[in-house]
């Protein structure tokens, strides 16, 4: 069995994204780490080159200005690196997407378990979203709680959106794979880096969308009642980025009134509680 890992990433340093860390946390799994480093305005691509490891192989691409409209510029680079993988499974990260080092076994086990399993496409993570602080996670409805993040390599992404969603079969229609729940979690860092680079993130990210950036001044302005204490332990490899890059001074906004849209998941809180249901949006048929 061959693994391949793969991301992409432009301007890491400057937006925070732990890219670095990412990488690191599943090299030990893989065979090879292929990385399409966007032309940047900071020292990712030497940050990439610094991790020093045979496995990785660099990519680097030029971003198209251009395309400016829903996102699929990010679509476009994810399968740039994509398509130089070589592996029987493909394992995508999102940069500011971690694994714990505890985990490395059980994912390795999953791969092995299901390579001659035709029936099963991809493997699926849950989810761990870090709001505000590190030491504060997200359970809504509205955030993913499960995401395909390992797929064979006879799969191709075509999502612009930073998911896997679509498998194209012989006619060229999309559908969602059939996956398999690895059960452990994918770290997500997203949204507790400084509040400064979050509002530099936002403003670079608005720009492939079609969109003015969004207003943004600190964490706080989120319904209080989705946030809850991280009770587990942080993988080794983010102890620097958590000491020397993450927010560590999220304070709720006391005046904030949660949006029609945020009561709504409220509701749909109470009904899963209620009912054993999970309806948050999978990009994914379960069938293991």
């Amino acid at each position: 069995m061959r693994v391949s890992g793969f991301t992409f990433v432009r301007n890491g340093t400057l937006l925070g994204y732990p890219f670095v860390e990412s990488i690191r946390s599943i090299l030990p799994i893989v065979d090879e780490f292929v990385v399409n480093v966007g032309r940047s305005e900071d020292d990712t691509l030497d940050r990439v080159r610094q991790i020093g490891d045979p496995k990785i192989r660099i990519v680097e691409s030029v971003w198209n200005e251009g395309m400016r409209d829903q996102g699929f510029v990010y679509g476009q680079q994810k399968m740039i690196a994509h398509f130089n993988c070589t592996g029987d499974w493909a394992f995508y990260l999102e940069g500011d997407e971690v694994v714990h080092e505890q985990d490395l076994p059980t994912i390795r086990r999953a791969m092995e378990q299901y390579l001659d399993d035709s029936d099963i496409e991809a493997l699926a993570f849950d989810y761990h979203h870090f709001y505000g602080t590190p030491g504060q996670v997200v359970n809504s409805p509205r955030w993913c709680r499960q995401a395909v993040r390992i797929v064979r390599n006879t799969i191709r992404v075509t999502s612009p959106g930073g998911l896997f969603v679509t498998v194209l079969d012989r006619y060229r229609k999309g559908r969602y794979p059939r996956a398999a729940r690895v059960g452990v979690p994918i770290y997500h860092y997203g949204h507790c880096r400084s509040v400064t680079q979050m509002k530099e993130k936002m403003r670079h990210v608005s720009r492939y969308w079609g969109e003015d950036p969004p207003a943004f001044g600190d964490y706080g302005r989120i319904d209080p009642t989705v946030l809850h204490r991280f009770e587990g332990v942080h993988p080794a490899v983010m102890e620097h980025w958590l000491a020397e890059v993450a927010e560590q001074d999220f304070v709720p906004d006391p005046s904030y009134r949660p949006t029609r849209k945020e009561r709504k998941h409220r509701w749909m809180l109470r009904v899963e509680r209620t009912f054993g249901l999970e309806l948050s949006m999978k990009r994914f048929r379960l069938v293991k």
